[in-house]
Parts: C-alpha cells; sequence; structure tokens
C-alpha cells in the first residue's frame, strides 16, 4: 500500500512509470477506499502499463482479463474441465459394481449412483477464471479488466453485481466469497459510453496524450540513448503530429518506437528525410501518412 501521492508517484517511477500528480493521487484514494478504477483515454496512452506497474510496485500478482465481444460470465468466472469429467465418467463406468455394491434396490442404487455423480462437479474440476481467480485468493492481488468497452452491455450488468459484491455462486458448489478484495482496474478506449451505473461504482480516471514535457520525460526514461536533443525533437514533431485530423493519432507507445528506430539507424538529430521515411512507424494508415506529408513542412522544422 502506497502511504501517500507522493511515495505513488516515486515507486511507479521505479517501475519505469511516469504517472501525473492526477494519475498517483487516484490510484492512492482507490487503494485506501477499496474502490474500482476505470481508466479510461486513447489507446496506447499506458492505462494498462498503469496496472501492471501497481502490482510490480505493491509486489503483488496481476491477474488480467481481456475483454472482447461475446465475453460471457463462463469464460470470466470459471470453465468446467471437461477432459478430467470425461476420464473420471470411464473410471467410473469401470468401478461400477464396486460403487454399486451389494445394493439391491433400485433408490438404494440411484442414491449410490448420485453420490458419485457429486463428484462431477466439484472443486477438482473447477478452472478458475479471472474473476473467480481473483475472488479466491487469500492475498490481494490487482484484477485488470482489460478493455470493458469491447464487452456487451450484458457482461457490464454482470460485472456491476460482482464490483458490488466480490462474492460469485457457482450453483454446483456454493457461493465464493472474499474478505481481501482485489484493487480492480478497469480500462476503456471509448469504444461505446459506459453506463452511469457502472461509473459510479467507480472512481474515475481520464488519461490523455501527455503535455510535451511530459512526454519528452517518459521517451527519456524508456529510451535514454536517444539523448536530449532527438526526444525532444521527435516528441514535438509527434505533438504537431497529432493536430491533424487523423484516423488514428500516435500514441506513447509509437513515439517510443520511433525514438528507438532512429537511434538504430544512428540519428542524433530528427532529419526531415529520415522522418518522412519512417513515418509508418507511428502512423497505422495510408491516409495519415499522406496528410502527414502533405504537412512534412510545418510538422518537421529544421
Amino acid at each position: 500500500m502506497f502511504k501517500s501521492v507522493e511515495e505513488a508517484i516515486k515507486e511507479l517511477e521505479k517501475q519505469r512509470y511516469i504517472a501525473s500528480k492526477d494519475i498517483a493521487t487516484t490510484v492512492y484514494l482507490a487503494l485506501r477506499l477499496e474502490k474500482p478504477v476505470l481508466v479510461e483515454g486513447p489507446a496506447g496512452v499506458g492505462k494498462t502499463e498503469l496496472a501492471k506497474c501497481i502490482a510490480s510496485a505493491l509486489n503483488i500478482e496481476l491477474i488480467r482479463m481481456q475483454c472482447y465481444e461475446g465475453l460471457d460470465e463462463a469464460k470470466a468466472l470459471y470453465e468446467w474441465e471437461y477432459a478430467k469429467q470425461l476420464l473420471y465418467t470411464q473410471i467410473l463406468k469401470d468401478k461400477l459394481s464396486e460403487v454399486m455394491g451389494s445394493e439391491t434396490t433400485l433408490s438404494g442404487a440411484v442414491d449410490r449412483l448420485s453420490s458419485a455423480e457429486d463428484v462431477f462437479f466439484s472443486e477438482k474440476f473447477l478452472i478458475p477464471r479471472p474473476i473467480l481467480k481473483s475472488i479466491t485468493k487469500n492475498e490481494r492481488t490487482v484484477l485488470l479488466i482489460d478493455e470493458i468497452d469491447k464487452s456487451d452491455s450484458e457482461f457490464e450488468a454482470f460485472l456491476l453485481e460482482v464490483l458490488s459484491d466480490f462474492q460469485v455462486t457457482i450453483p454446483e458448489i456454493g457461493t465464493f466469497k472474499t474478505d481481501v478484495k482485489p484493487f480492480v482496474i478497469l480500462t476503456s478506449n471509448s469504444a461505446r459510453e459506459m453506463s452511469d451505473a457502472l461509473k459510479r461504482r467507480c472512481l474515475h480516471l481520464y488519461i490523455d496524450y501527455p503535455t510535451i514535457e511530459l512526454e519528452e520525460k517518459i521517451v527519456s526514461l524508456k529510451v535514454p540513448e536517444s539523448g536530449e536533443r532527438l526526444i525532444r525533437q521527435v516528441v514535438e514533431a509527434i505533438h504537431r503530429i497529432r493536430q491533424l485530423q487523423l484516423k488514428k493519432e500516435p500514441s506513447i507507445s509509437e513515439t517510443l518506437d520511433w525514438a528507438k528506430a532512429l537511434v538504430l539507424l544512428g540519428y542524433e538529430d530528427l532529419d526531415p528525410k529520415i522522418a518522412v521515411e519512417t513515418l509508418n512507424f507511428i502512423l497505422k494508415y495510408e491516409k495519415d501518412i499522406e496528410l502527414a506529408l502533405k504537412h512534412s513542412k510545418d510538422i518537421f522544422l529544421n
């Protein structure tokens, strides 16, 4: 547990994550209040990385659930190990006479067989998925529910119940409830609007593209071999590119990729010619590249 906002900033920086005061404050309060955090913002600004670095800084396990269209309760909670159940069926078949023993009545035989069948749906055959795994842990974990906006509204409704009670009922076994709540982080790229009910249960954190100064600090930390001059030129060019009407703006991870590529090519300055030739490192659509080329004189200032 972080003792203060300042400690949160320092500990996250040790994990090579540069957290702004807003980010550190939200994380600190969420941990103290045991509240989930809904982290929204453009793709590639460090939402998932934040969860990973919090887990590393606190030295606790990270349990990640990647959301997608069609995700349902079963895949988020648990599954039965059908192959193992099938093997047990074969064993039961071979041992059927022993199970029945000397039972002579039909009702007695059914009772004995039913007691053997109960084993099929026990914890021996249960495969816990992320949510159940985080609830059944006897120690605190970070539960990352990644890209919640990609899931269906039905799954979101189910998630509200879990976040309210932190308990899960498996009909064949019973109810699992935790005394140690996981620290839940939900991320969203705003592919769809989250419900008011979900937002009400969470602290909200919006992570936008960083300022020039903060992004320079991030690149300096992640790609120190770039050098101060190249870092400044790369970050300033990235910020000019983001002002264009692009289909997809370059993220922080793409800024880092560009800086690494230029270093590998042996450049200490952002030469306009090589900048144009490596635009595919930061822009993923041909129309975006064409637009950047059209404004290249304004973007790559000498």
